[in-house]
């Protein structure tokens, strides 16, 4: 848009889900807004998520939508519980977008559209006043004796106003425009930065099965991945879901959120040793599995254990098994030892894959680090160390699980950034006059 007025109570910068939503919630409020953005589409990000379909939310209650937080869910208690995931639900509802809960009470549009998502939202904010600057990269934030008082644009000109919501994401999918731009912003102001590392992305392994790429393309389905630290012999994490063998490592729901995990130890020790162990049959009690092995022995003594083992996986995850035990595919149930039988329901209910990382931050999914929240006030999004400067989304060092969670945060605390820079700006300004 054409900048006509240059002076605003509340500036948000950046157009991706909680910028959206803050600058909606500082409007409500009565303010005058500007939201900046330096590409020329707002919502890209919220475009692309959900696969396609925009996986607005999460239903399930906040105890469990806290525990889908491994990135500071203490932190954003306050926001999730003032503008809660039924809230977010309530507020595309009231745009008309009609929703549908799905397994693990991921909440999607009945369109399976992310773009009536991003339709829906964009032109709240336009109908509701807000102004919008698109194409407009911000250079440096501006401050006088400890107060905000506006941005500075690359191209030269000031954009004036007491209180700024700052909401460009962190790192990870570039293309959307979340390339890290404000933390030397913040920076300048003394905040802290977390140092980012990806998050919600495939992990990494020099397994020969994984560089032979013999079960790329193999998809598993509800099994249980365990993140060991081999160091320290100490378990991480288990994480249950679906699970995708690639031609570098491990991908899919489980994978993913097992990524924090992994890029936590290497942080934290750079030469430390991990690996995943995965429970094939996670329904099935060892016990039980060794009993179904030695009942196939005794029905069926001739059959091959290959053949046996088809009836429960598919064939290329047996010989991935059977190799993993040291039993040849071919052995007769008869001759096969006690030796035999512990090593395969060994493969079954613990098979170690060695893991060297992550894939890369600009291949993640979700960003960790970012602006440390020791340093923000977690009841309204303000900065400690600068007054009128607020936090939104990623850019915090805030993150959460796929499946609705991490888009809840964004919502959440683009809410409460809105409303509560617009509160502060509005409660200090003199009343009109009569």
């Amino acid at each position: 848009m054409r900048m006509s007025r240059l002076k605003y109570d509340v500036i948000v910068v950046g157009a991706g889900p909680a910028g959206l939503m803050a600058a909606i919630a500082a409007k409500e409020m009565g303010a005058r807004v500007a939201l900046i953005e330096k590409g020329n589409k707002p919502g890209r990000k919220l475009g692309i998520s959900g696969g396609g379909r925009c996986n607005v939310t999460n239903a399930k209650p906040l105890p469990e939508l806290m525990e889908n937080i491994p990135g500071n869910a203490r932190f954003l208690h306050s926001a999730l519980t003032r503008f809660s995931n039924q809230d977010i639900m309530i507020f595309f509802e009231g745009l008309g977008i009609r929703l549908k809960e799905e397994n693990r009470g991921r909440v999607f549009p009945v369109s399976d559209k992310a773009a009536t998502v991003v339709k829906a939202i964009v032109d709240k904010v336009y109908t509701s006043g807000v102004d919008v600057m698109l194409d407009t990269p911000v250079a440096r934030l501006l401050a006088r004796d400890g107060q905000i008082t506006g941005v500075r644009l690359t191209r030269g000109q000031t954009v004036e106003a007491p209180a700024i919501v700052i909401a460009t994401g962190g790192c990870s999918v570039p293309k959307t425009g979340s390339t890290g731009d404000a933390y030397p912003w913040v920076q300048a102001f003394g905040h802290t930065i977390v140092a980012p590392y990806p998050t919600e992305v495939p992990l990494t392994s020099d397994e020969p099965f994984i560089v032979e790429r013999k079960l790329q393309g193999l998809s598993l389905r509800g099994i249980d991945a365990t993140v060991w630290d081999d160091t320290r012999k100490k378990r991480l994490t288990t994480e249950h879901g679906d699970m995708l063998f690639t031609h570098l490592g491990l991908s899919g729901p489980a994978a993913l959120r097992c990524s924090h995990y992994v890029s936590t130890a290497r942080r934290k020790n750079p030469q430390v040793s991990l690996s995943v162990t995965l429970d094939l049959s996670p329904t099935s009690p060892r016990p039980a599995l060794e009993q179904t092995l030695a009942a196939g022995r005794k029905h069926h003594p001739r059959r091959s254990i290959a053949t046996h083992l088809g009836e429960m996986f598919p064939e290329r995850l047996v010989d991935f098994i059977l190799h993993k035990a040291s039993v040849p595919a071919s052995t007769q149930l008869a001759n096969l030892s006690k030796v035999h039988l512990d090593a395969i329901t060994a493969s079954i209910k613990a098979c170690p894959i060695h893991i060297t990382g992550t894939l890369p931050l600009e291949q993640a999914t979700v960003t960790g680090g970012g602006v440390s929240v020791k340093e923000i006030d977690p009841k309204t999004m303000q900065s400690k160390l600068v007054r009128g400067l607020y936090f939104a989304g990623e850019v915090m060092d805030v993150h959460a699980h796929t499946g609705g969670y991490n888009i809840t945060v964004a919502f959440s605390t683009g809410h409460l950034a809105g409303q509560s820079a617009a509160e502060q700006v509005l409660s200090a300004s003199p009343a009109p006059a009569p």
